[in-house]
């Protein structure tokens, strides 16, 4: 089974950090940061951390694991994160050099319900369950963290 890690990167401006996906042919969408947990890693958290290095050059307190996704073949595992430095012109993932895979977009939206409305987060489960989350308010702001 493929496992995966994602990260909700909050700031310390209660914003979320996103990746804006364009590729020809598809309209936009925009994704969590994150991708698969290799053998090397020592834990889902230290491939978190990996990905999060390689996609953004970013660093982040991982506060809890926010979410599941399994299929037959996959998991997803999504956590909530504190993000306090990152730059996107400093990334490193193989992923931004290979032809083909389009534009990756770093963005800033708020971590509010017009926030998340304004794009379209896939996969869709998680969008669904930051939603919960905010009209809850178990996410967002320094309290939940």
């Amino acid at each position: 089974m493929i496992e995966r890690v994602r990260a909700v990167l909050v700031t310390a401006d209660d914003t979320m950090l996103v990746i804006r996906r364009t590729r020809p042919g598809i309209p936009e969408y925009w994704v969590l940061p994150g991708g698969g947990v290799e053998p090397g890693d020592e834990s889902r958290e230290a491939a978190l951390h990996r990905e999060i290095q390689e996609e953004i050059a970013g660093k982040a307190d991982i506060i809890r694991l926010l979410h599941t996704m399994e299929s037959d073949d996959e998991c997803q595992l999504f956590y909530l994160a504190r993000i306090a430095t990152w730059s996107f012109a400093d990334r490193t993932g193989p992923e931004f050099s290979a032809e083909g895979r389009g534009e990756y977009a770093l963005e800033e939206i708020p971590l509010t319900m017009e926030g998340l409305d304004g794009i379209d987060l896939k996969p869709e489960e998680i969008a669904h369950v930051l939603r919960g989350a905010i009209s809850a308010g178990s996410i967002g702001g320094e309290a939940s963290l």
